[in-house]
């Protein structure tokens, strides 16, 4: 199985799961519907295809099967009820959060290795527990679950002016000299009382903090050579190219 994670942008959380089985299923629907008039439909009797209506954009899906265990590393919440670690995700499927008078799902971010990093809204979730203990708690969960692609949310700043559109982190190097790269030391973000971090910053808080963008991630890791932007230790070192820099060069 593969390790998958969740990151829960209202709270900051981060939930570990596993694919069950290794893939997940991306489905895309165009943005179009049958043309319609007030009798119904306007293809004739004949063999046709109806005439299609064009509404522009269209919905990505992802479609997950996964494994919640209480014993699984890499979740910031610790616990021996495994409902600890799916219900926020169960919260997430619920109109928590206002926008223009309306109620609507907050956002939470799928993160699969380099590659995958996609935002998303819950769309629906089902879950069977099983392995309880004694006191009934379950300790073991099966979800399934349907997320639909949200875009981005780019912060002011940068919709006023986009940093390094589609550069890829040789070409930033090439562009730059070496004078426009900063230091910047990963901060600890878990671990046990009395003992050092467990685990540091994620890459997309990180490319938020320094340009207002946090899909930047990727450009993080590839200038510093990280293959796992969900394991950076607390206290790794990162050379990162200031906002001002990136724009001038862009």
């Amino acid at each position: 199985m593969e390790r998958v994670a969740f990151l829960l942008e209202p709270s900051g959380e981060r939930i570990g799961a596993l694919l069950n089985p290794e893939t997940l299923v991306m489905r895309r629907t165009a943005g179009l519907r049958p043309r319609r008039a007030l009798a119904g439909g306007l293809a004739g009797g004949a063999p046709a295809d109806e005439p299609l209506l064009f509404t522009g954009a269209g919905t990505t899906e992802i479609l997950l099967e996964l494994l919640f265990d209480v014993s699984l590393l890499g979740s910031s919440v610790q616990t021996e009820d495994v409902r600890d670690l799916t219900q926020p995700l169960w919260r997430l499927a619920e109109n928590s959060v206002a926008e223009g008078g309306f109620g609507r799902p907050p956002r939470v971010r799928l993160v699969w290795g380099k590659r995958l990093n996609e935002p998303a809204v819950v769309a629906s979730i089902a879950e069977r527990l099983e392995h309880f203990t004694s006191s009934g708690a379950p300790r073991r969960s099966w979800v399934r679950m349907r997320l639909v692609r949200v875009e981005e949310a780019l912060s002011e700043a940068t919709e006023a002016a986009p940093v390094a559109p589609g550069l890829t982190p040789e070409q930033v190097t090439e562009q730059l000299p070496p004078e426009s790269f900063e230091a910047h030391e990963v901060v600890g973000a878990g671990g046990s009382p009395g003992e050092p971090p467990v685990a540091g910053q994620r890459l997309d808080e990180i490319a938020h903090q320094f340009y207002g963008d946090p899909t930047l991630w990727r450009l993080v890791a590839g200038l510093n050579g990280i293959d796992d932007p969900m394991r950076v230790p607390a206290g790794t070192v990162l050379r990162l190219p200031s906002a001002s820099a990136l724009r001038r060069g862009t």
